[in-house]
């Protein structure tokens, strides 16, 4: 493994050759140490902080000082992967809205991208953060941040008119400078095309073994999570003596592309 930092042009390089991305989410400076001895590329600080680290039901009460905080404590702890931060529950309201918050988390965090989720409705903002020299990362299938207007956690994309709108927004954020787009809870065929479509990484997580990267959260792959655990996620825990070697497990296998199994593939 090079120990060289990763960057937004190495992941499109890893794409290119064929290489599998490694992905998980963070929120410390220790596990930032872990992930990165472990080999994970890109380490995500996820607003998925608010449900396994403060006890929320959704993401929703997460505000940009608690993202800076955490975002900074892993940027701390790590050398070598790639520092994506999510921009929380409105913080891309308006376009200059968004940018000063993605201004505090690359200044005062440390973050190298920044992620946010939506399609249509977010393009202005993307063209707006990448024309500032914004590395973005945009989110598609389930919205997190919307799932009171969702009804709940359900995948996306399975009827035609959705997978459609799915597959336009891939398009329109790559064309609007994204770097990088996660997928989430959307059908394998769905993610697989549009990652054979799109020239910029397809993170997926709930979609399959067809995307060119795999992301969990971390407390899930750990077998941290005292609800219900999500059935695109595995204990990795489990069989091995260390949080260490379940990371480790999780890299080998997304590498290998060995997860997820059929098992951990619900559509």
């Amino acid at each position: 493994m090079s120990t060289a930092p990763i960057s937004v042009a190495t992941l499109a390089a890893m794409k290119a050759r064929g290489e599998r991305i490694v992905c998980l989410t963070c929120y410390d400076a220790s596990f930032a140490r872990l992930l990165d001895t472990a080999g994970v590329d890109l380490m995500l600080v996820g607003d998925s902080l608010g449900m396994v680290l403060q006890g929320h039901a959704t993401t929703v009460p997460v505000t940009i000082d608690q993202m800076v905080y955490h975002t900074a404590c892993v940027s701390r702890g790590r050398e070598r992967a790639l520092l994506v931060a999510d921009l929380p529950f409105l913080a891309c309201a308006t376009p200059e809205r968004a940018l000063d918050h993605a201004g505090r988390l690359m200044q005062e965090g440390g973050a190298q991208v920044v992620k946010l989720e939506g399609g249509a409705p977010m393009l202005e903002t993307v063209h707006r953060l990448t024309s500032q020299g914004v590395p973005v990362c945009a989110h598609l299938g389930l919205l997190p941040q919307s799932v009171n207007r969702l009804g709940g956690y359900r995948f996306q994309g399975r009827d035609h008119a959705s997978a459609e709108a799915i597959r336009h927004d891939a398009l329109a954020m790559q064309d609007a400078g994204a770097s990088l787009l996660v997928l989430e809870c959307v059908p394998t065929a769905l993610a697989t095309e549009i990652s054979l479509t799109l020239t910029i990484p397809v993170i997926g997580i709930g979609a399959g073994a067809g995307c060119d990267g795999q992301v969990l959260v971390l407390y899930d792959m750990l077998g941290l999570n005292a609800g219900r655990p999500p059935s695109f996620s595995r204990d990795f825990l489990t069989g091995h003596g260390s949080m260490a070697e379940a990371v480790a497990a999780y890299v080998a296998e997304v590498r290998q592309g060995t997860f997820p199994s059929a098992a951990e593939t619900p559509y």
